[in-house]
């Protein structure tokens, strides 16, 4: 047997992986172009792959859409929580510094009056842009009764607290009170000049503001008089601050000196007030 028949199966195989490894140095070698074949299946397939590589990235957009709107969604409602918190706050704020005052007054008159007060709510009042009348949460349960007088705490002078008289109990109830104000035209103050001493009768109202008579048409009375409630006729208790005096006419055919009030309760914003009980 001679040595090619004897090594031909092994000399052919060797002869393929030649031939192999030189087709792939050539073809892994770096080149400038493609060759024919992979142009050809470059065209063909370049388009589809276009059109696949589109619809994927549509898709996965689409769904990155999705998560960013149900987090978008969230976060605003988020900051609608927080905005409406925020509002709460400011609005108990804006109510703190638009109540200051009477809470200043309030805090002063509870220290140092000599009356045992019952404070009490606003909760309804008759139409009107006036207090004239209205109803408050407390009633016989908490020691109310027919005829007590309502106060508030004003500043007659600075930093002097007094109580205000604002009207009476005219109804009561288990658990609320109805309260006329001393505007209400059905309303008669006796009232005494701090001053002078001299007295009258407050008889009428006109736009929150207090007319009245005194008994001497010749008492000596002046703009910036202080009136208190005399407690004549005991519809309501006496020394209590009414108001200032604003304007004092006098006609020589009238028998009286009339006068304007300026009260000292502000009848356009109630929400809370102290009952003395009788």
């Amino acid at each position: 047997m001679s040595f090619f028949k004897k090594y031909k199966n092994r000399m052919i195989v060797t002869a393929v992986a030649i031939i192999l490894i030189i087709v792939i140095g050539i073809t892994s070698s770096k080149r400038m172009g493609l060759s024919k074949v992979e142009r050809i299946v470059g065209n063909i397939f370049s388009p589809l792959e276009k059109v696949f590589f589109n619809i994927g990235k549509s898709v996965s957009g689409f769904f990155n859409s999705i998560k960013d709107i149900s987090t978008l969604r969230e976060e605003n409602d988020r900051l609608k929580l927080r905005v409406a918190e925020l509002e709460e706050k400011n609005r108990i704020h804006e109510d703190l510094i638009g109540k200051s005052e009477y809470l200043k007054s309030e805090k002063e008159l509870v220290e140092n009056t000599d009356y045992n007060l019952i404070a009490a709510q606003v909760i309804g009042k008759e139409p009107g842009n006036w207090f004239n009348r209205f109803t408050i949460d407390k009633g016989l349960k908490d020691g109310i009764k027919k005829g007590d007088t309502v106060i508030q705490g004003v500043e007659i002078d600075e930093g002097i607290i007094q109580e205000g008289i604002v009207g009476r109990i005219v109804e009561v109830g288990d658990n609320c009170s109805k309260v006329i104000s001393i505007i209400d035209e059905n309303s008669k103050v006796a009232f005494k000049v701090i001053r002078t001493q001299d007295g009258g009768i407050i008889s009428r109202s006109v736009d929150g503001r207090l007319n009245g008579y005194l008994f001497d048409s010749k008492a000596d009375i002046m703009k910036g008089d202080k009136l208190f409630s005399s407690g004549l006729g005991g519809i309501y208790m006496k020394d209590l601050y009414i108001g200032e005096i604003t304007d004092v006419m006098k006609k020589d055919e009238d028998l009286t000196k009339q006068i304007e009030i300026e009260p000292a309760i502000d009848f356009k914003k109630l929400y809370k007030v102290f009952i003395i009980s009788n």
